[in-house]
């Protein structure tokens, strides 16, 4: 496997180097966070910082358990501090450190100091750093790897279509790249599955019903793609014999989003230039981890590209929604400070009424932006009166 750089999210942390901001890498577990701190601090080296100007902790390190403490580790940073010289602090897996953002807070109004932190869960963003932090951080959400990173891993003659097949069934978490058989792949996955349940949701969230839980994933998992409210979930989950109540489906939600399993996609009325309140869509972080948890029900082509699409969406745009216009829906609209972009994704449009319904919504939206049609179909571009019809797989390697 050829090394994978990660440029999207190193130009970031570059373009925000020794800017008086805290820098909070998100995303989940194992999604390559640590790593590319580690590639950042590699070209720190190699713009002349020494070694001894960087400070770098993780925290899931039981060395530094002791470091959890916020006194302990605030006399460690500072007996670290080099007067006169910038001095580079990344805290890896912060939210395991109590009263972090006191901590954090501290070394910030100092001068001569950068400070980089990751966390696997949302709610440190939502509510323990921002209240302390406000605007004094940038967010860098990371998710696992794009197609495009995926295939940088690849031999430079790798086909599109055969690779995209491993890339839904191993998933997009980097160190699965290097397991060879698929017995270790899922065992890998399961683990990562595991620990995000227990660790950051289970026992961070108080849940006493472990299985009422795993429920819940499974069937998100499942209905990728569904419009679905936290009532129509409780009311499906117990008609099956899973009795369960709203608020708890609510509760259950949040704690998924929190620790980036799933990413909601809420709607918006093209036609009313309107968001909506009611009822969205679940898109799931990973689809080799989805397929460990569904098993043979977890192949459908036309979702699972949906998802992939969505998720690519989400690391070229910051705002993805679900597309309501008239009876008709718009998977995607993505807006920028470019403007609105459409998208519909499907599997196939060979078959002419498979064409015309995917058309259908597009042909209704009168402004000029964008308007896309991306599928498997390994067929030549086309243009429908200003509706472009591309090849998902060459439209994901565009990726930045």
């Amino acid at each position: 496997m050829r090394f994978i750089k990660r440029t999207n999210y190193l130009d970031k942390l570059i373009a925000f180097k020794d800017k008086k901001l805290i820098k909070v890498i998100t995303g989940i577990r194992r999604c390559g966070k640590s790593t590319l701190m580690e590639i950042f601090q590699s070209y720190l080296h190699e713009q002349g910082i020494t070694q001894e100007q960087i400070v770098s902790l993780n925290f899931e390190d039981y060395d530094y358990y002791d470091l959890r403490e916020p006194r302990n580790l605030h006399a460690y940073l500072k007996d670290r501090l080099i007067p006169g010289r910038m001095t580079y602090i990344f805290l890896d897996e912060v939210q395991h450190v109590k009263d972090f953002p006191d901590v954090v807070d501290s070394f910030y109004i100092k001068p001569d100091v950068d400070i980089y932190l990751t966390g696997s869960n949302a709610h440190m963003l939502s509510s323990e750093i921002a209240t302390l932090l406000s605007g004094r951080y940038v967010e860098i959400p990371m998710l696992p790897l794009s197609f495009k990173e995926f295939m940088e891993g690849q031999e430079a003659n790798a086909s599109l279509t055969q690779k995209y097949s491993e890339y839904i069934s191993i998933g997009s978490f980097p160190y699965a790249m290097q397991l060879e058989r698929e017995a270790e792949v899922n065992d890998y996955l399961t683990g990562i599955y595991n620990t995000i349940i227990l660790k950051d949701v289970i026992a961070r969230k108080k849940i006493n019903d472990a299985m009422m839980l795993e429920s819940v994933v499974r069937f998100t998992a499942d209905n990728i793609g569904n419009m679905l409210s936290t009532k129509r979930i409780a009311d499906i989950m117990t008609a099956e014999g899973r009795k369960i109540d709203q608020k708890t489906v609510e509760r259950y939600l949040s704690a998924l989003r929190e620790t980036f399993v799933l990413y909601p996609a809420s709607r918006y009325n093209i036609r009313g230039k309107q968001f909506l309140k009611t009822l969205e869509k679940y898109y799931f972080i990973d689809m080799g981890l989805r397929r460990v948890l569904l098993g043979n029900r977890a192949f459908d082509a036309g979702r699972i590209l949906e998802n992939v699409i969505y998720l690519e969406l989400l690391r070229r745009h910051k705002k993805v929604y679900v597309g309501k216009m008239d009876n008709l829906e718009v998977d995607f609209v993505t807006m920028d400070e470019d403007g609105l972009t459409y998208y519909q994704v499907a599997a196939t449009v060979r078959d002419e009424h498979t064409l015309q319904r995917e058309l259908a919504s597009l042909k209704l939206i009168r402004d000029q932006y964008p308007k896309l049609i991306l599928t498997l179909d390994e067929d030549p571009d086309a243009d429908y009166d200003g509706i472009k019809r591309r090849n998902a797989l060459q439209w994901l390697m565009e990726g930045k």
